[in-house]
């Protein structure tokens, strides 16, 4: 599997973290920054993780920012991103499992680094269960007129 990740200077630390943490678990890790602590426009890096995810670069992205919530808006712009704000297992494993959600919103100032850790291990073990998902999951890639 291949993933993506970004994040702005609010995420970096965690993104760092969880970056490392999937490689120690054989994950192929892209890291498109930032890199540091310098203030910087967090809708950059959710492009860039977003159009490696919609173009089939990548199988996944992680994004990281304070909240998590201006990192999924921007990165839900990209037609055929799914991106979710995740601050629990339960809810990215639903997501998952009804909406293959493919890119996963972490937000630093919201979740601890043990339970992001476990929210990344959760979204990327669970798969798509397809059925009377994938017509509403079409729906959402072709809104009806």
């Amino acid at each position: 599997m291949k993933v993506y990740v970004g994040a702005d200077h609010a995420g970096f630390e965690l993104k760092d973290l969880v970056a490392s943490a999937l490689r120690k678990a054989d994950v192929t890790v892209v890291d498109v920054g930032t890199d540091g602590p310098g203030s910087v426009d967090y809708p950059v890096y959710a492009f860039r993780v977003a159009k490696a995810v919609a173009s089939g670069q990548a199988d996944r992205g992680i994004l990281v920012c304070g909240s998590g919530i201006g990192m999924s808006i921007a990165a839900n712009r990209i037609s055929g991103v799914r991106a979710v704000n995740g601050c629990g297992t339960y809810e990215v494993r639903m997501s998952r499992r009804h909406n293959d959600s493919n890119v996963l919103c972490l937000g630093a100032r919201f979740i601890g680094v043990d339970l992001a850790l476990e929210v990344v291990r959760e979204w990327l073990s669970e798969s798509f269960e397809g059925g009377r998902h994938k017509r509403r999951i079409d729906l959402i890639d072709n809104p009806p007129d």
